[in-house]
């Protein structure tokens, strides 16, 4: 028999697991929350365009999703900034996006220039994703210098000293308070990219470098022709055809 106390936390458990499906659950909602995955911090205005809804609606949403601590609001002048939590709601929704994208029904929709380059590049929270993010993971696993398993990985000896050339500064990576090194399920790619505090620094290099570039109103990033040209250099020839190509 299973004691009352276990079967009260199941159900508490149960009970929050049915109040944040809910929560992400809701169509504007999903948008804001899609809209945030890229790790900045945007205005309730900036929210309501991105979901589709008036500002009251979006203030409505905003403080529920606040409220269930799934973002965190940050006050600055008459301005409230608003991001996700933490890196386990972005991990959360990563996880969601995977599932619906892999086991959800197809549907039809004809392809566009901002799928593509979503497809292409983007940010998944703090880390790259799409066939870039998949291809700088092949080629860092294929050269020795990070070893990824089913739910971590560990950086080799010759992948300290290829970071540190980068301007990765891996002490610091290891005091974030996260995961240091991790696979991410792609939900375009389907295969793993690389995330944790490490990839995040990886992330952080590249658009200090100049190798990539935000886009506008979109996760989707741009890669310069320094980047192009220097990432090949690092990380491998495979990169000019696998990843910079324009298929969808």
């Amino acid at each position: 028999m299973v004691a009352a106390p276990t079967i009260l936390l199941f159900m508490i458990a149960a009970s929050n697991l049915a109040e944040v499906a809910a929560l992400v659950g809701d169509p504007a909602r999903a948008n804001m929350l899609a809209a945030l995955m890229d790790g900045r911090a945007l205005t309730a205005t900036e929210l309501a365009f991105m979901a589709r809804v008036t500002p009251q609606t979006a203030s409505a949403h905003l403080a529920k999703l606040s409220d269930s601590h799934l973002l965190a609001v940050t006050k600055q002048g008459r301005h409230r900034y608003f991001r996700l939590a933490s890196p386990l709601v972005g991990r959360m929704l990563e996880g969601i996006m995977a599932v619906a994208a892999i086991e959800a029904p197809q549907r039809h929709r004809p392809p566009s220039v901002k799928d593509a380059a979503l497809r292409q590049a983007r940010t998944c929270y703090d880390h790259l994703a799409g066939r870039l993010g998949v291809a700088l993971a092949d080629a860092l696993t294929a050269r020795g210098h990070v070893v990824l398993g089913d739910d971590g990985g560990t950086v080799t000896d010759s992948g300290t000293a290829f970071f540190q050339a980068i301007g990765i500064d891996l002490a610091t990576s290891h005091k974030r308070q996260r995961c240091f090194c991790r696979p991410c399920l792609d939900w375009s790619e389907r295969r793993p990219h690389l995330a944790g505090s490490l990839g995040a620094a990886l992330a952080d290099a590249a658009f200090a470098q100049g190798w990539i570039e935000r886009l506008r109103d979109t996760r989707a990033v741009g890669i310069t022709a320094a980047g192009r040209e220097q990432m090949v250099r690092l990380f491998g020839p495979e990169l000019s055809t696998v990843f910079f190509s324009t298929e969808n």
